[in-house]
């Protein structure tokens, strides 16, 4: 569900361009997942939005970002576009004295590709990095501002706070929903970073390099795919995506 806030941005910033969209519900959390099979997962999805006939991918997940770009990209000759490197990237540039925080699924965290992205562009940077397991439920059951959703990140947030962090992260495509809590407790001061409008921003980029952009109006047309529970995505897209999905359609991979 979480990548629908990329899909988001794609559809505001890239008003004239058709989407797929495929969420993998039925093989979700990614986040506790091994490296290989997230990277399987992935694999599959690819294949079957290459067959769909798309120009490009975007991996809106950030653990199949860090665990899957790299090699996917090595396997398919499309432009694939991940959320970290965008993400850092605004990261690396926003921030002022050094000091950056990233929070993720365990995941993300583990793999550490969001400290590496970021000291690729600034070598100094001091990195504080936390995995909120919890807040992807939270965002799911739609508690995105009730108190136990602030203790929960008051508690999860506590190391960031206490790195004295000028720049966040939200590493996780679910946490943008969440911005008002975290910017509540890590102080209005620190800058928030939503990879996925970052993402959308440079898929433009990216579509218009190669020249595959599509300059007529009007002609978007927007399809959403699940693995499982179409029922559910359908009722939960608006949440996510900001606007009602009229119908979802089922594939089960693997």
């Amino acid at each position: 569900m979480g990548g629908l806030t990329v899909v988001r941005e794609l559809i505001s910033q890239l008003p004239n361009e058709s989407i797929i969209y495929f969420g993998d519900t039925a093989r979700v959390p990614y986040g506790p997942k091994s490296p290989d099979t997230v990277l399987r997962y992935s694999r599959e999805i690819t294949q079957h939005l290459i067959g769909e006939g798309v120009k490009a991918l975007v991996i809106a997940c950030n653990t199949a970002t860090a665990h899957a770009l790299p090699a996917l990209r090595r396997e398919f000759k499309l432009p694939i576009i991940g959320v970290i490197e965008p993400g850092s990237r605004a990261a690396a540039q926003a921030t002022r004295t050094g000091r950056v925080g990233v929070i993720g699924t365990a995941g993300t965290i583990k793999s550490r590709a969001y400290e590496k992205e970021i000291h690729k562009i600034r070598p100094d940077a001091e990195i504080a990095v936390q995995a909120c397991a919890l807040f992807v439920p939270l965002v799911e059951e739609g508690w995105l501002d009730t108190e136990p959703t602030r203790a929960i990140a008051r508690n999860y947030l506590a190391p960031i706070v206490a790195a004295e962090v000028d720049t966040l992260v939200l590493g996780c495509t679910h946490y943008p929903l969440m911005k008002t809590v975290i910017g509540n407790v890590v102080g209005r001061e620190v800058r928030l970073i939503d990879s996925a409008h970052e993402t959308a921003k440079e898929t433009g980029e990216v579509l218009r390099a190669r020249g595959i952009d599509n300059a007529t109006p009007d002609g978007a047309r927007y399809r959403f795919i699940a693995s499982d529970a179409q029922d559910t995505f359908l009722a939960m897209g608006q949440r996510f995506l900001g606007t009602a999905i009229d119908r979802v359609e089922a594939l089960t991979l693997g």
